[in-house]
């Protein structure tokens, strides 16, 4: 052999071998959505800006034929640069259609920017660009994400806090419960990442042993201890809320913790709910596959918008466990929960939903999202379904870090 060939023989063999190679994708990352069959035609992003109202953020994304894509955005303040450098360069001049594999583009060029505050930024520019989708098709969020399941949302009321008396926080829920028709409540325990200290000591106790006596056995009573315990005391605590037929336990300690959570876990009888601070799909796997909780929570937002929460839900279907996103938002933000929640076949049997009364209904969106006889309907409209008055946004201007 000459050695111009072997040369070239050298070169070429190892250069064949790694084109034969195959990418290999964890089984929860495969593709889901088919949105290429969806909406047919392609939806080219021209552009993703950050708008600011007053005190409201909002993401616009529009596409070279003109049709824009809103969503409203929750704590985007403290994430403008994130956003601005990291997130919206990778997404304009791609096709919108291909947003799964986009949203994992923009993760694998900022892997070391991972958590809330890179999550979110990916998340509002998503949902920004699932409306734009939504838009451009004529068809909801819901369908595109695989399908209309349910259009009433059966919700549990949240928004508890620990600033009240225990009887003062009772007397909240009861009142909650007649004015939105809902069977099911969350109560704040503990004293939130409190190394096992109460709000005020006996707090705990006293508010739900008031609660089930006030509300009667039939109301669904779920809390949430936002890691105030270490496994020890949470067991402890565990026991006396099993006592009285207390649904779910969340974050029983801090989030971080996944041993102690598992000690909690394997102790208890009632079920253990976690996951509003991850955004790891293989943390969620772990959780799951080790049964740290039977119950999966990611937040819509932190960990990374509508893609990323399908594959926590596509992991939780395969251990026949439910999830319950964790939600703090009931004006147009909350869309997002609603879409979801009306398309995904393993959602619980509650959506949280906060509710303290007196909640006023934002004046510049529509449809205002209401508690009726407990449930929330899911919006109808294209895309996510929320329209923003014109006159309102006209005062946006752009944000920028």
């Amino acid at each position: 052999m000459k050695r111009r060939d072997f040369l070239g023989a050298t070169i070429v063999a190892p250069l064949a071998a790694a084109t034969a190679e195959k990418k290999v994708i964890p089984w929860y990352e495969e593709p889901m959505l088919n949105l290429h069959a969806k909406v047919k035609n392609p939806v080219k992003i021209e552009s993703i800006e950050l708008i600011r109202v007053g005190k409201e953020y909002f993401v616009r994304s529009r596409s070279t034929d003109g049709v824009t894509g809103l969503c409203r955005t929750k704590q985007m303040e403290d994430y403008i640069a994130i956003f601005e450098r990291r997130v919206v360069p990778l997404l304009v001049g791609k096709d919108a259609r291909d947003i799964e594999t986009l949203v994992d583009d923009v993760y694998t060029a900022n892997y070391k920017l991972a958590g809330q505050p890179f999550w979110c930024p990916v998340a509002y520019a998503e949902q920004s660009i699932f409306d734009l989708l939504g838009k451009s098709s004529g068809k909801r969020v819901a369908e595109l994400l695989g399908g209309v399941l349910r259009e009433d949302i059966p919700v549990y009321l949240s928004g508890s806090g620990r600033d009240t008396t225990a009887e003062q926080e009772v007397e909240v829920y009861v009142r909650g419960l007649a004015e939105t028709g809902a069977n099911a409540m969350k109560f704040k325990i503990g004293g939130r990442m409190s190394r096992n200290l109460d709000a005020y000591p006996g707090r705990t106790e006293t508010m739900l042993k008031l609660a089930r006596k006030k509300m009667g056995d039939k109301i669904i009573i779920k809390t949430d201890a936002n890691g105030s315990y270490n496994a020890e005391k949470a067991i402890e605590v565990g026991r006396m809320m099993e006592g009285l037929g207390v649904d779910f336990f969340e974050e029983p300690c801090p989030w971080e913790e996944l041993g102690e959570t598992k000690k909690v876990a394997d102790a208890l009888k009632m079920k253990i709910a976690m996951g509003e601070q991850d955004a790891s799909l293989w943390r969620f796997l772990w959780i799951c596959e080790n049964k740290v909780a039977e119950i999966v929570q990611p937040d819509i937002n932190y960990c990374g918008g509508f893609v990323r929460a399908l594959r926590v839900a596509r992991i939780a279907r395969k251990f026949d466990m439910p999830i319950v996103p964790h939600n703090t938002q009931t004006g147009s933000t909350a869309v997002n929960i609603l879409q979801f929640a009306a398309a995904v076949p393993n959602v619980g049997t509650h959506m949280e939903f906060p509710h303290r009364g007196g909640e006023k209904p934002e004046p510049w969106s529509s449809p205002n999202f209401v508690i009726k006889n407990g449930k929330v309907a899911a919006p109808k409209g294209p895309g996510l379904g929320v329209e923003f008055d014109p006159s309102f946004m006209a005062k946006g201007v752009r944000a920028t870090a």
